[in-house]
């Protein structure tokens, strides 16, 4: 599967789970509805994809784009912001109003940046890179987010030198940055 096609389809399914926490009961209601386990499944997908992306993804788009350091530095800036939020709604409990505050939060910052990702990132990168390249990258990213973690890294190290040491070997050959 190629790596947009892979990537999308983790999108698609966060945003299911965003519309159905969309509104979620708070106060007491949150207990029994459910919520903890909805949000927890939450954390532990989108833990997984940023933590993918910032291993392979992002390092890919600054090799492969002029400009790409500038997408992927406004990518992971969101991608940032998003841990802290999920980091706060694994710590906190439903019923909170601070766990209720997070999870609204999050769920405008996670659609804002699954746009920007395919309506800003996604085309240009498409453009630039082969299709086998596209392949070989979707399956790094299936591979790798069998070993992904499951929990939010907010104080992770996730800035370009971090990607440059992670992500430059998981490349393609034909993206890989010489310079």
């Amino acid at each position: 599967m190629d790596a947009l096609t892979f990537l999308r389809a983790d999108h698609e399914s966060v945003l299911g789970m965003l519309q159905v926490l969309d509104g979620a009961p708070q106060g007491e209601g949150a207990h029994q509805s459910g919520l903890a386990t909805m949000v927890t499944n939450l954390v532990i997908a989108e833990s997984q994809h940023e933590a993918i992306e910032e291993q392979l993804f992002w390092p890919a788009v600054r090799a492969a784009l002029d400009g790409g350091d500038d997408l992927a530095d406004h990518a992971i800036a969101q991608e940032e912001a998003g841990k802290v939020l999920l980091q706060l709604l694994e710590d906190g409990n439903p019923g909170e109003p601070e766990y209720h505050r997070a999870l609204a939060e999050f769920i405008t910052v996670a659609r804002e940046h699954i746009d920007y990702e395919e309506n800003v990132v996604w085309p240009r990168f498409k453009a630039a890179v082969s299709t086998e390249d596209l392949g070989q990258l979707g399956d790094k990213l299936e591979t790798a987010k069998k070993i992904a973690p499951t929990r939010p890294h907010p104080n992770a190290p996730s800035g370009e030198l971090a990607q440059n040491t992670m992500g430059v070997a998981a490349q393609p050959s034909t993206m890989c940055a010489t310079g």
